[in-house]
């Protein structure tokens, strides 16, 4: 949603580089491309006006003027005015200190409310409580279905005692939802609204009435992130009408420009609470105000990456791959099975696109990011399913025909099957190396690690062989048992032996093996 913006202040700080002073002129040139990239974002123009004043009146002051690289603390003025105009700190939910915490959902008709209260509603589970989703959006056609439907995917209850369709009471629905929630001891109850297609005042008093009602811990007001300009006017009039504690923004994955976003919090002073960033259930998350300015910045969002690896990966789990990788066999404990199980454990942390767009720097190559195709990771875990559990233990014992059977079975070519073998190879042999400490293959280890200068100069000086002793008739005597060596494995077999009398038992090295077909 941001990339518009990203790649305008990208290209405006690329013009800062390499000068030891900034003088007025750069300042107002900036400052004049960051307007220009804030008003094209749809940013609200109260919200530009005082930004630009903001990080004007600091790049003049002490802290760029007597900065190393002035370049750098513009960077930094704009990251914290950014995170200042999305809200400051995180704010958290308040729940209430005797159950049911009662959160009221309110906004415009579309915005993606009833999808969001099964979103919040696996949030919530997630963090150990137990909600119950109420349907009061009794307007519009079969949202009480679709509430319904949406609580079962999300493994959550739902109180829906009217048929919606335009028959029943919302206000007396969301009373009852109360009582209810205490005799089945649900600790959050989360209240769907009916929606409004713009300043409708009956709907409005509605949803003032369901408030005065249940008296709700939190008020939220869902914002589509992708309406532009016309989100802030309908939350300030909802503020004025119905009043809100926090904002939640939807669909935060779309293309459009994503001023209501940069807007919003400024102009209501609410804070951004949520956003929901797919359309799974799960891609939905509290909204941190520094990650943001960090992603639009093209800095990356490096703690929600390593959170969601935590949600995913047990430490057991880590720990068990960790100790095969760093085997005294060279990770050969290693196998497809638990090459297979990381990468579905991937695959649960979402697209790869999205978290390789959380790395810094990564809005350099957004093009190839976004040209990802997603299905190469499933037509790789075809293959491997593919395989007998023999095969995917060892997987050096695939020979042609085997690899001619598991492409036929994963619908894929023979040279697809070869490939993710080489490859799991070389990736088991790197990931190996790096877990016992050897660094990077082919580059130097660090001090007080394996693979460092020392144990290169180590590995040179052994290769210079067995040196010759400095006694004449010793010297002479190695020469000749030498000389009588090669001649003895000219006239023999393989290997050295004498003809006819090969070691029968003798077998190729397990890395040799790949390549004999």
């Amino acid at each position: 949603m941001f990339d518009t913006l990203s790649d305008r202040l990208a290209a405006t700080f690329k013009n800062l580089r390499g000068k030891g002073r900034l003088s007025e002129a750069d300042i107002d040139a900036t400052a004049r491309e960051i307007r220009i990239a804030l008003l094209e974002a749809d940013v609200a123009l109260p919200v530009v006006r005082a930004f630009i004043a903001n990080v004007k009146e600091r790049a003049r002051g002490v802290e760029v003027s007597q900065a190393l690289n002035p370049a750098q603390q513009v960077v930094k003025i704009v990251n914290e005015e950014l995170v200042s105009i999305l809200g400051g700190e995180t704010r958290r939910l308040r729940f209430a200190k005797t159950a049911p915490t009662v959160i009221m959902l309110a906004g415009l008709q579309g915005a993606g409310k009833t999808t969001l209260a099964g979103k919040l509603g696996v949030w919530l589970k997630g963090q150990g409580h137990s909600p119950l989703l109420v349907a009061c959006d009794l307007q519009r056609p079969n949202a009480v279905n679709q509430l319904s439907v949406v609580a079962d995917r999300a493994g959550v209850a739902v109180y829906a005692p009217e048929p919606g369709n335009g028959v029943g009471d919302p206000v007396q629905v969301a009373k009852d939802s109360i009582e209810y929630a205490r005799t089945k001891q649900f600790d959050v109850v989360v209240v769907d609204t009916a929606g409004r297609l713009g300043i409708d005042q009956e709907l409005m008093q509605q949803a003032a009435d369901i408030r005065d009602a249940v008296s709700p811990d939190e008020i939220l007001f869902v914002v589509d992130a992708m309406i532009g300009q016309d989100a802030v006017n309908t939350a300030e009039a909802f503020r004025d009408g119905v009043g809100f504690d926090g904002v939640v923004l939807s669909k935060l994955d779309g293309d459009a420009r994503g001023g209501a976003a940069l807007s919003i919090a400024h102009v209501t002073g609410k804070q951004i609470m949520f956003a929901s960033n797919g359309e799974k259930l799960e891609d939905f998350d509290a909204f941190h105000p520094d990650r943001m300015a960090s992603r639009i910045l093209d800095m990356g969002d490096l703690l929600t990456l390593i959170e969601q690896a935590e949600k995913t990966f047990s430490q057991e789990e880590a720990a068990q791959m960790a100790s095969k990788l760093a085997s005294s066999k060279g990770g050969k404990d290693f196998t497809l099975d638990d090459f297979l199980a990381q990468m579905e454990q991937v695959r649960k942390m979402g697209s790869i696109s999205k978290l390789l767009g959380m790395l810094p720097g990564m809005g350099q190559i957004k093009d190839q990011i976004n040209n990802i195709d997603e299905r190469d990771v499933d037509r790789t875990a075809a293959i491997i399913k593919s395989m007998t559990p023999k095969e995917r233990a060892e997987p050096t014992i695939i020979n042609g025909s085997r690899r001619a059977r598991i492409a036929k079975g994963s619908g894929v070519d023979v040279s697809a099957v070869k490939n993710l073998v080489e490859r799991f190879f070389e990736a088991r042999k790197m990931m190996s190396k790096m877990a016992q400490g050897g660094g990077m293959p082919g580059m130097p280890g660090m001090p007080g690690m394996g693979g460092g200068p020392g144990r290169q100069k180590k590995q040179v000086k052994q290769a210079k062989g067995k040196r010759k002793s400095g006694n004449p008739m010793k010297r002479k005597a190695e020469e000749a048992a030498e000389a009588a060596r090669r001649e003895q494995a000219a006239q023999g077999g393989a290997f050295g032996l004498p003809a006819g009398q090969e070691d029968k038992n003798f077998e190729l090295p397990d890395e040799f093996k790949k390549f004999m077909g």
